[in-house]
């Protein structure tokens, strides 16, 4: 049961930049010394007297403190109290002194004749009209930001997102949350529905108010988006908005036909199915699909009369022979303006696209390369030779608002390149595609490579899979593997699980299955791999081992093998600072990863880095580009990253992987997936768990269903 603590507050020693942490000192009525207190707070007035609720703890470097998780605020009542909260600088143009001279002189009213009589306070000698009026203009701002934090205490909900509120809405705020709490989800960044949901629910609003249900209309559409899919049946949306808000269904579907008959929803009538979009993948899917075909139909002419001799040149001149569908892909790359190139491991797709790099330099094209996240990119400049970019970097990210980006390169502000090859697609989600493809100039050639048998981008879309499936543009795939790939055992069996056959486990150290019984005893052979045999064998166990996970949750899942491996790798040492967030703990030395695209920061989802520092309200994550500091209020960004899931993991390479394959995992256990994890493998792959998973795993090759109308808008079976 927490405790409550009641005082008066003397002075505060840091409040964040957002406004949602806050140290201080607060005296507690009846004793004569002050505390510290912490907590995800709006920082309090100096003089200001809290009700407090939380424990108190021990902290290694400071010492006691009372960790606040609520507050509520009394009135500004005694004389005392008034001159401190006026003197400690709060309010403009008020110090120390002239605090103790308008309290002298007006007393417990102070506060009254400053709000509502700011003329008479001429009567204090030192302040005019035009100071007068700044200070009743300053403490005005101050008393409606205190009202909205009252408001929303006065409903249990911290008033920590007063300042976020405050900042949207100014003195309507709390005219506002009347109104339509709902509003937040949309308008106010890191207040999401479930939030505004607790605010609303909280202050009387009903389960089938409409407000709510439109905004829960738009929250679900959310969470299927998160799932992968562009659209949804207009039917699955309603049931999933009804089951999620514990609504009618009958209002939900009212609410669903009206949101499209005002156009605030989009869709499509495919073959008798209404499926509905959020605006945005709407537009990101139309797009995609009609910069496809632009690309396709306005290639710009080869200068190149035999381009049949050109690759053949190219190969003597490099003493190289090549199969035919990589000499196709060679000569498609000079005719075509969009090409696909697709291929499992081993199967020479590095050589190709050095062969396209090569001829087309050497004719004077203009060749930018990119990918999807900072490790593919680094892997795709090493094996080319040359540069490459993310393609938030391509496209010159320049901040953004909440989870929409700004980008300079758009369409008209293009790429300045002739051809653009983008590796690892298949992570590419529609509306990345999209902004990409806006920014590709009339002329230029797109050549877009990736291994579709992969699992698909953790975003919604199935892109690179649709632009085959659409078969409007050109498209090779290369299925030979080469004899010097074919002598890796993780090669040969990476194509195995592709075919559906069991991989041989048994034949090189280089890719082992360990049979054992039991998640929990899976998961601590996992630990005793990672830190105690693979370093032995000359691997370091932060920067070449990945654990990946094909689950979340359980014994072997992703969260609990992060404790697990931190607890032995980065374990808490006295007297230095860790950070609590997100059921997590953040210590230096952890390696992490950004789970979200943040566009101000510059750092994007899937990137992983190492904390260098940790300090009370903030840590800093170095990235291979830069160091990034994140407040406390932003570490719901970061995820540990000893281990991760199969999806995180596109795009990277590591020299060892480890793998958990047991029963509990037995709904994510799919052929893509253990595809995918595989083929991140450079040098060992250890698996560990049971053959019956391995081969469910193997077996499964249904894979679920993303619903996009990509390849119909580009078969122009669907509107464009």
């Amino acid at each position: 049961m927490m405790e409550q603590l009641e005082g008066i507050v003397e002075n505060i020693t840091y409040k964040s930049e957002d406004g949602m942490f806050v140290v201080f000192r607060l005296k507690p009525l009846a004793e004569n010394s002050a505390v510290a207190v912490v907590g995800n707070l709006t920082a309090p007035f100096i003089g200001e007297q809290l009700i407090l609720q939380g424990d108190w703890v021990e902290h290694a470097r400071f010492g006691r403190q009372f960790k606040a998780v609520s507050a509520r605020r009394a009135a500004l009542t005694t004389v005392q109290g008034i001159e401190r909260f006026l003197g400690s600088g709060a309010v403009k143009g008020v110090g120390r002194a002239m605090a103790a001279r308008l309290v002298k002189h007006f007393g417990k009213s102070t506060l009254r004749m400053i709000e509502f009589e700011p003329e008479r306070l001429t009567e204090v000698a030192g302040i005019g009209a035009k100071k007068a009026d700044m200070i009743h203009s300053s403490y005005a701002t101050l008393a409606e930001m205190r009202e909205v934090m009252l408001f929303l205490e006065s409903y249990g909900v911290t008033g920590a997102y007063a300042t976020r509120i405050f900042a949207r809405y100014g003195s309507q705020s709390v005219a506002m949350l009347q109104e339509n709490p709902y509003r937040l989800a949309v308008e106010v960044d890191g207040i999401g529905f479930r939030i505004a949901d607790q605010i609303a629910l909280s202050m009387g609003f009903s389960l089938d108010d409409t407000n709510r249900i439109e905004a829960g209309v738009f929250f679900a559409l959310l969470q299927i988006s998160q799932a992968g899919h562009t659209c949804v049946p207009e039917d699955t949306l309603v049931e999933e908005t009804a089951k999620l808000l514990r609504a009618p269904r009958l209002e939900v579907g009212i609410i669903v036909a009206q949101l499209i008959k005002d156009s605030r929803l989009r869709i499509e009538d495919f073959h008798s199915m209404v499926l509905v979009y959020p605006e945005y993948l709407y537009q990101a899917e139309r797009k995609t699909a009609q910069h496809l075909l632009r690309l396709k139909d306005k290639a710009a002419l080869i200068m190149c009369s035999r381009p049949e001799q050109a690759v053949t040149d190219w190969e003597q001149n490099c003493g190289i022979q090549l199969a035919e569908a990589q000499r196709q892909a060679m000569l498609s790359a000079l005719t075509d303006g969009v090409l696909v190139l697709t291929g499992g491991p081993g199967t020479g797709k590095t050589t190709v696209v050095r062969g396209m790099i090569d001829v087309l330099e050497s004719m004077g094209y203009r060749i930018l390369l990119g990918a999807p996240t900072g490790r593919a990119a680094k892997r795709l400049s090493e094996s080319a030779g040359r540069p490459a970019l993310t393609v938030h970097r391509l496209l010159e990210s320049t901040g953004g608002q909440g989870s929409v980006p700004y980008f300079a390169r758009n369409e008209e502000h293009p790429l300045e390149a002739d051809v653009v090859i983008l590796d690892e697609v298949s992570m590419m989600d529609i509306a990345l595609m999209s902004y990409f493809l806006q920014a590709v100039p009339n002329g230029c050639r797109v050549i877009l490579v990736g291994d579709i048998d992969q699992l698909p981008a953790v975003g919604p879309g199935n892109v690179l899979r649709d632009i085959i499936r659409s078969q409007t543009v050109a498209v090779v795939r290369l299925t030979e593997i080469f004899r010097q790939a074919a002598q890796s055992m993780i090669v040969r069996n990476a194509h195995k699980i592709n075919r559906g056959l069991m991989p041989d486990c048994y034949s090189s150290r280089e890719f082992e299955l360990r049979e054992i019984d039991g998640a929990e005893e899976v998961a601590q052979a996992i630990v005793d791999v990672c830190c105690r045999e693979l370093p032995i064998l000359g691997y370091d166990s932060m920067r070449d081992v990945q654990v990946l996970s094909p689950m979340h949750r359980q014994a072997c899942g992703v969260e609990n093998m992060n404790l697990l491996l931190q607890s032995r790798l980065n374990p808490s040492r006295p007297g230095e600072f860790e950070i609590s967030a997100a059921n997590q703990v953040f210590r230096a030395g952890d390696k992490v990863m950004q789970i979200r695209n943040n566009y101000e920061k510059n750092v994007y989802n899937g990137d992983i880095g190492y904390i260098v520092d940790v300090e009370p309200t903030r840590v800093i994550v170095r990235y291979p580009e830069d160091d990034v500091a994140y407040d406390k209020s932003d570490l719901d960004e970061l995820r540990l990253a000893y281990a991760m899931s199969v999806h995180k993991s596109q795009g990277s390479e590591y020299r060892v992987v480890v793998l958990p394959l047991v029963a509990g995992h037995y709904i994510m256990l799919q052929r893509n997936l253990l595809y995918t994890a595989v083929t991140r493998a450079k040098e060992k792959v250890i698996l560990l768990g049971s053959k019956a998973a391995v081969h469910t795993a193997v077996s499964n090759d249904r894979t679920r269903r993303r619903y996009s109308l990509l390849a119909e808008r580009l078969r122009g079976d669907a509107l464009c």
